[in-house]
């Protein structure tokens, strides 16, 4: 967090505050009132009046915080926090930057300062260290001296990883590397049916992330399931750079990344089209791939779709609070040593954003509680980061993010102009409700930038990670979907969001249909990926040797 932007951003604050009294007696009225309400709550509660409805988002749900002195710590914690709120949050500078990196600071010492943090003023701690005799204060002292450990000496995985070992308990769709440059290895899997689609399925998943996210355990394999459904599925393996790759650029992932991949992927399966997929970032690299296949007249792809991606980054959500000259100055100067921006630093500013549920909250449960979190497969994956070199973040941060250049229409890529309005295939867009990486609204925007006369656009629920690894079924999911069938027709957000259908379950099926529907109905027989080169080398078995990087 770069010191300055906040310095100013406070500052910012003051001088507008300082300069409309209005405001400022609006806010000191709001704060007389709940400081009364504070007092009066003090006497009630100590007759044993319980917290009123509404507590619950602030970590105060158990029962326990209805007890005196409990439920004052909780009151009063939660008038303050609602006057932080509205004081850093007026309605009338909703898109002031400044105002917004104001709030996030705010947002985050209000956060540390939760009762529910400390073991003297959080009732559930008390009694689980009393029932315990406090044996689960020194289990919580032992975990946290095993983290500072692993954290000095920068390796080792998280307790609870090692039951998810790629190639083994994650990562185990059968297939073969059948392609590998300097940046990629490319996947092929092996079918699972006897007959295919004519067309081929090619998955660009973003390279801030370990691939197999869309190929975790079986039961949340995308890639399995649509290899069980008929459809010959590649994926792009990016592999972690290194202090040597310091220097690849944008340029490099379009070309050595998507379009050698894409011309694999047509030898392989020749004469027939490829449905491309991208998700997060590698959605971003699809689109800009896309619209200069368009440019060169290249008919390769059959269609496009785009899970959790962004094109147009004007409202680029929470993580905008990072995104500033000073910011990426600094950045640019850690990279520059190392060459790479290592994960730990992306992972901190994501954990950050959701600082109560992904930082405090398993502070307390490990250290004080006692208790290590029962990891799943998409817990393991996400404490598997990858780094990113120096050239290229800070090509993709200043010219999308910041400048925003691929919406405006000035982006260029070795001198030639991306024009997202050359894209006219069948788009199927996936948003998730709850994105703060990219918010559904952003997602949305590609809409009115593209040319499809056979756009889809799907709302899930769910997160930026979860939402998109749904499963085929999925009892607590749901989606919205909407269809246009010209090039001109749009909605606003809002307006879309009134309109589509509500579906109940997995957005997978829904999506596989499409696909099923954008492909030749007659199908091929099933080939295997091919065990050796033509050179003679034999093919690695999937997952390859990148992801293990």
């Amino acid at each position: 967090m770069a010191p300055d932007d906040y310095l100013k951003a406070w500052w910012d604050w003051y001088l507008n505050l300082a300069t409309h009294p209005p405001r400022q007696a609006q806010l000191a009225q709001t704060a007389y009132e709940k400081l009364l309400d504070s007092w009066q709550f003090l006497g009630r509660a100590a007759g044993g009046e319980p917290l009123p409805p509404g507590h619950e988002n602030l970590g105060f749900s158990d029962t326990a915080w209805n007890v005196w002195p409990f439920n004052v710590y909780a009151r009063t914690y939660a008038n303050w926090a609602s006057w932080w709120q509205q004081a850093l949050s007026p309605p009338a500078a909703a898109h002031d930057p400044a105002l917004a990196r104001a709030n996030f600071a705010g947002r985050m010492l209000l956060e540390a300062a939760s009762p529910a943090n400390f073991l003297h003023t959080n009732p559930e701690l008390l009694k689980r260290t009393a029932a315990e005799s406090g044996h689960n204060l020194i289990r919580g002292l032992k975990h946290w001296l095993e983290d500072a450990q692993r954290a000095v000496n920068g390796n080792g995985h998280a307790p609870g990883t090692e039951h998810f070992q790629v190639g083994r308990d994650v990562a185990i769709t059968p297939g073969k590397v059948v392609f590998r440059n300097r940046l990629i290895e490319l996947l092929q899997y092996s079918p699972a049916t006897s007959s295919v689609f004519a067309e081929p399925v090619l998955i660009t998943p973003a390279w801030i992330m370990k691939y197999y996210i869309l190929d975790l355990s079986p039961r949340n394999s995308l890639v399995r399931y649509l290899v069980e459904k008929g459809h010959t599925v590649f994926m792009i393996s990016w592999k972690n750079p290194d202090g040597a790759d310091r220097e690849l650029s944008l340029a490099d992932y379009v070309q050595l990344g998507f379009l050698d991949a894409l011309a694999e992927v047509r030898r392989i399966v020749p004469r027939q089209r490829v449905h491309a997929v991208g998700y997060c970032i590698g959605g971003t690299l699809l689109a800009i791939a896309a619209a200069l296949l368009a440019a060169r007249r290249d008919a390769s792809l059959a269609s496009l779709t785009l899970l959790a991606a962004q094109v147009d980054f004007s409202e680029p959500g929470e993580l905008s609070v990072f995104i500033t000259p000073s910011q990426i100055a600094m950045l640019e100067a850690m990279m520059s040593k190392s060459g790479v921006l290592e994960s730990e630093r992306m992972g901190a500013a994501f954990a950050m954003l959701r600082s109560r549920d992904l930082l405090w909250m398993p502070a307390v449960n490990q250290y004080v509680l006692g208790e290590r979190p029962q990891i799943n497969d998409l817990m393991a994956w996400n404490a598997d980061g990858t780094r990113m070199p120096w050239r290229m973040h800070s090509e993709y941060l200043e010219r999308l993010y910041l400048k925003n250049e691929l919406a405006q229409g000035t982006f260029t890529l070795e001198g030639v102009r991306v024009d997202l309005r050359r894209i006219h295939l069948p788009m199927f867009v996936v948003g998730t409700e709850t994105d703060h990486v990219a918010p559904w609204r952003s997602a949305y925007k590609i809409r009115g930038l593209t040319r499809s006369a056979d756009y889809t656009f799907l709302l899930t629920s769910g997160g930026h990670n979860a939402g998109i690894v749904s499963g085929p079924v999925h009892p607590r999911r749901r989606h919205r979907l909407l269809t246009w069938k010209d090039s001109t027709a749009t909605l606003t957000p809002d307006q879309w969001l009134n309109t589509a259908a509500l579906h109940e379950g997995s957005w997978w099926p829904a999506w596989e249909g499409w696909l099923a529907d954008h492909s030749a109905p007659r199908q091929k027989p099933a080939r295997a990926p091919a065990t050796a080169s033509k050179a003679g080398g034999l093919f690695e078995d999937a997952p390859g040797s990148y992801v293990r990087g």
